[in-house]
């Protein structure tokens, strides 16, 4: 059967066809051999270019959302980049203890109550970018996101390792998409703490996976100077030595029990080590406790709040029951076989710092920041969804999310708002 002679039109669809097919086709090629070359770089490097990725999206959403920031006490109006990466909520105090240090006497209001002051934060970053000011010559806007910025890269090459060692090379770099790509990641490049504290968790993780017991006391000498988060690790590492007794039982060395009691030691004295000192340097024994209290109505509560906000948002009765739901839910994927494969340090890291949380916690919207360190909850669900699309799918969610948080809690709406 033969076929007449194709008129102009036809011809033009059949050439847009053809051309159609064959971009296709060359895109096809072009990612499979960018696919192919990223594949064969190490994987640091692989862990490197998918936080550069995410670094450079959280900043577009920054430049983006600061144009629509007012003026206030920290920024002017619609400021540049770093002003908005530097100078917003928590960054102010930092800023202060790197340019003035620590205030003496305990600063207190007319009727002697303990005021909100520097003394509620930990030294390890303030002092840090105090340094780096120093040695450079920058400004703190210059030098305090910038600081952030690396360090949230040495802990994607760190935590790369951590998940690689555990859960293989396909899985490591999908739970590091994940950690970056989480609603609140975007602090990981502001003036805020939590570049270090997910370096020095990283490495802490990594040393006792590993059984460096001294280098894990190291990092965790670190963690204990960045964040509150130092205590928990204390149960991460009993968790750790049960396991071992349990394999090894009279087997394990004297030499390593030892390790293991000093290094237990050393993570509850880092717990305790700068409430401790701050009340040294303040000549008031409770002085963190205190000024901790001034940002919570006067009183540090134990456990309740969690329970009271849970019933603000969701009725008396539902709110707790959900609150429970959820935590036992929590429970039950940390110990599930997934989580059993990964060994019992990173499970026991998200259930500690979770009770931890828990217990001292005031709930709010601070709490979407707190929990960028549960980052072994990245990983599992990289391994429970296992496919490359339904990573994405995951990560693109957690990308949309991050616009929301920039937007609705760090960009600040005068004379007050919900604290990010």
């Amino acid at each position: 059967m033969t076929t007449g002679p194709r008129g102009p039109v036809a011809g033009a669809v059949a050439t847009a066809l053809a051309a159609r097919d064959g971009a296709g086709r060359a895109l096809a090629g072009a990612a499979a051999r960018g696919g192919a070359r990223f594949s064969v770089l190490p994987g640091w490097a692989q862990a490197l270019l998918v936080y550069a990725a995410t670094r450079l999206f959280t900043a577009v959403v920054t430049v983006a959302v600061a144009r629509r920031q007012v003026e206030s006490l920290w920024t002017p109006a619609s400021p540049g980049y770093l002003v908005m990466a530097g100078d917003l909520w928590d960054a102010s105090w930092y800023r202060s203890i790197a340019e003035h240090g620590y205030p003496l006497p305990l600063p207190r209001d007319g009727a002697g109550v303990a005021q909100q002051s520097e003394w509620a934060f930990f030294p390890a970053y303030p002092v840090l970018v105090r340094g780096l000011m120093a040695l450079t010559g920058g400004s703190w806007e210059a030098v305090a996101p910038t600081t952030a910025l690396l360090l949230g890269a040495g802990a994607a090459v760190v935590m790369r390792r951590l998940f690689a060692r555990v859960a293989g090379e396909r899985a490591a770099l999908a739970g590091v998409l994940l950690v970056f790509s989480a609603p609140a990641a975007a602090v990981f490049q502001y003036a805020y703490t939590e570049s270090l504290a997910l370096l020095a968790l990283a490495l802490a993780l990594l040393a006792l996976v590993e059984r460096r017991y001294a280098w894990c006391a190291l990092a965790v000498v670190l963690l204990g100077a960045t964040r509150v988060i130092a205590l928990p690790f204390a149960l991460v590492v009993a968790v750790h030595a049960l396991a071992r007794w349990r394999a090894e039982g009279r087997a394990l060395p004297r030499r390593t029990r030892w390790a293991l009691l000093g290094l237990l030691a050393t993570s509850g004295a880092a717990g305790v080590a700068w409430p401790v000192a701050v009340g040294v340097a303040t000549g008031v024994p409770d002085a963190y406790t205190q000024v901790q209290a001034a940002w919570r109505n006067g009183s540090v509560v134990w456990f309740t709040p969690w329970f009271r906000v849970s019933q603000q948002l969701l009725g008396d009765v539902a709110g707790p029951v959900v609150l429970v739901a959820l935590l036992a839910a929590l429970v039950w994927w940390c110990t599930g076989p997934t989580a059993r494969s990964l060994g019992p340090e990173l499970p026991a890291w998200v259930l500690a710092q979770q009770a931890y949380l828990l217990a001292v916690l005031d709930p709010w919207t601070s709490t979407f920041r707190y929990l960028v360190l549960q980052v072994p909850l990245a990983l599992l669900v990289a391994l429970q969804v296992r496919s490359r699309a339904a990573v994405a799918a995951w990560a693109v969610a957690g990308l949309a999310l991050q616009v929301v948080w920039v937007a609705w809690l760090w960009r600040f709406d005068p004379p007050a708002d919900w604290p990010p």
